[in-house]
């Protein structure tokens, strides 16, 4: 039995080894995605309360170590409590790094708010406004960055926000899709919530 190197750089997660995690949360498939589901929002709701930037990222981050030491042979017992545990050092990498330092939009020469919509709104504008304020404020700030501008002010305003955080356009682009789909589930949640 090897031990799982130190960092997620040499590894990558396979569907082996994500099948054998929730095996290890439930036996039955779909209690053991709902247990995952709980567990990750649990994780983003503590890097968010504690300032963490990108808390989704960390969150994901958080479980694929944990997920890394089972394919490597680790027995854990209580999963959702070990989570916890690497969360704490996945939160120390975080803030010893420079670009996890929280910035408002402001800073970034953005701006701060969703502007207000009109009072004779209707459902879909009210899940949006709903479901955007639910985010986690650094994921919030990032999509509305990331959307504004047109045609070439929008290439320009996206490569300049990848610098800002020291990141690849790739890896912009892959975290605000993240983070669409996210919003995307919610606004449709809430409708549906809406019309019944």
């Amino acid at each position: 039995m090897s031990d799982a190197p130190a960092t997620g750089r040499e590894w990558s997660l396979s569907e082996d080894a994500l099948a054998r995690f929730l095996s290890c949360l439930d036996a039955d498939p779909e209690k053991a995605g709902k247990k995952y589901e709980v567990i990750r929002r649990k994780l983003v709701k503590i890097f968010d309360w504690r300032g963490v930037r990108f808390p989704e990222e960390c969150a994901d981050e958080t479980i694929n170590r944990v997920v890394r030491k089972l394919e490597y042979g680790h027995t854990i017992r209580d999963i959702p409590t070990y989570c916890q545990g690497v969360a704490r050092f996945v939160m120390l990498e975080a803030f010893k790094k420079a670009d996890n330092r929280q910035v408002s939009l402001e800073e970034l020469g953005g701006v701060s708010v969703a502007p207000a919509l009109p009072e004779d709104e209707n459902d879909q504008q009210k899940c949006f406004a709903r479901c955007l304020s639910d985010l986690p404020d650094e994921s919030r700030q990032l999509i509305l960055q990331y959307y504004e501008d047109d045609r070439r002010g929008k290439i320009d305003n996206r490569q300049a926000i990848a610098d800002r955080l020291g990141i690849p356009l790739d890896a912009l682009r892959n975290r605000v899709q993240r983070i669409r789909d996210k919003l995307e589930r919610c606004i449709s949640g809430c409708l549906n919530r809406s019309s019944s």
